[in-house]
């Protein structure tokens, strides 16, 4: 009879908090839904660029009945670009009797998509001589590139986010739920003054965590590491700025700690999914455009640029724009939050 009246208290706790009854019933669906929609995405079609590949009659046909995407160039300096730009995944070019493949390189999947698309459609073309040995290079990484490589930004990226947002918005919520903040509020504090100082306090140890991954990862595990350090650490500081201020802005809606773990699966799990972990070509339209109010989205492509291509400003000027917009536009919002507390 005793167990029973835990159990009725129970239940009229979570008819109370339907936040977390909500959240409990929608979002393991909502992460459900958007798994099918990425693991049952269509088959990725590389992008292939033909130069002075007219000596080999139905080459481009044949690449197409394959599934490949095709572009035809007419000068090598357009072609360059193209693949420099990431607008092709390779380009096939035929100067003699052994045709040349240059792969972009950074992803090993679309590597192996693009080589055995053009194996393919070779044989039907050389069914005398099935033999198709191309001159293979690699505008980045290498054929020993490893899964690791290609993923190791974006999990540098991720994990740094994802453990910021969590101990930055639970903490602060501990600073609300003890008291700590409400005798803050009371003070001749403004409330910009309040969240700089949270924004400047929390910020000192998330740049210690940003250094500690960004150089186990590099140092000790080996990931590939072309372009410079002082960029990964720009990239890193600003995902963790923006996961901070996001963070505490969260906690601001949460009533405890457990509804704060609970807007994981909505906050967190989609920016890793549309991160760059899976190729954003094989999704559907519309799931695509979530992509630009992703983060997580802009720190990962910034820091493949770096760690994989060897590029610098002028290739992440823009991520380090849009991660710096994201981390004010949610320091502005922290601060008009604060309102529901007190207005001072």
């Amino acid at each position: 009879m005793r167990t029973w009246a835990v159990v009725i208290r129970i239940l009229r706790q979570f008819r109370r908090d339907k936040r977390t009854l909500a959240l409990m019933l929608i979002a393991p669906l909502f992460v459900l839904t958007l798994m099918n929609l990425v693991f049952n995405g269509k088959e990725y079609k590389p992008n292939l660029g033909l130069l002075n590949i007219h000596q080999v009659h139905g080459l481009d046909t044949s690449l197409k009945a394959e599934g490949a995407v095709t572009y035809t160039f007419s000068s090598l300096n357009e072609a360059q670009d193209a693949l420099e730009q990431r607008k092709i995944d390779a380009l096939i070019t035929l100067n003699g009797p052994i045709p040349h493949i240059e792969l972009e390189g950074s992803d090993p999947s679309i590597n192996r998509a693009v080589l055995q698309t053009t194996q393919k459609a070779a044989s039907h073309l050389l069914k005398d001589s099935p033999s198709f040995n191309p001159v293979i290079t690699y505008l980045h990484g290498s054929a020993d590139m490893t899964s690791i490589d290609q993923f190791g930004p974006i999990l540098i990226g991720f994990f740094i986010f994802f453990f910021v947002f969590l101990i930055a918005g639970v903490s602060f919520l501990r600073e609300r739920t003890t008291g700590t903040l409400e005798r803050l509020l009371s003070t001749p504090l403004k409330r910009w003054e309040i969240v700089l100082g949270y924004v400047a306090g929390y910020g000192i140890f998330t740049i210690v965590q940003a250094l500690l991954i960004s150089w186990y990862c590099i140092q000790v595990l080996g990931i590939m590491m072309v372009g410079s350090f002082g960029w990964v650490l720009l990239l890193t500081l600003l995902m963790s700025l923006t996961a901070l201020t996001l963070g505490t802005l969260i906690s601001a809606y949460a009533n405890n700690e457990l509804q704060m773990i609970q807007f994981i699966p909505i906050i967190i799990v989609p920016q890793l999914f549309l991160s760059g972990l899976f190729p954003l070509d094989t999704l559907p339209e519309w799931l695509k455009k979530l992509e630009v109010i992703m983060p997580l989205a802009y720190g990962a492509k910034g820091l493949s640029d770096v760690m994989i291509r060897g590029k610098g400003w002028d290739a992440i000027a823009s991520d380090v724009i849009v991660l710096a917009a994201f981390s004010i536009t949610f320091i502005l919002l922290n601060i008009l939050a604060l309102r529901k507390y007190r207005k001072i």
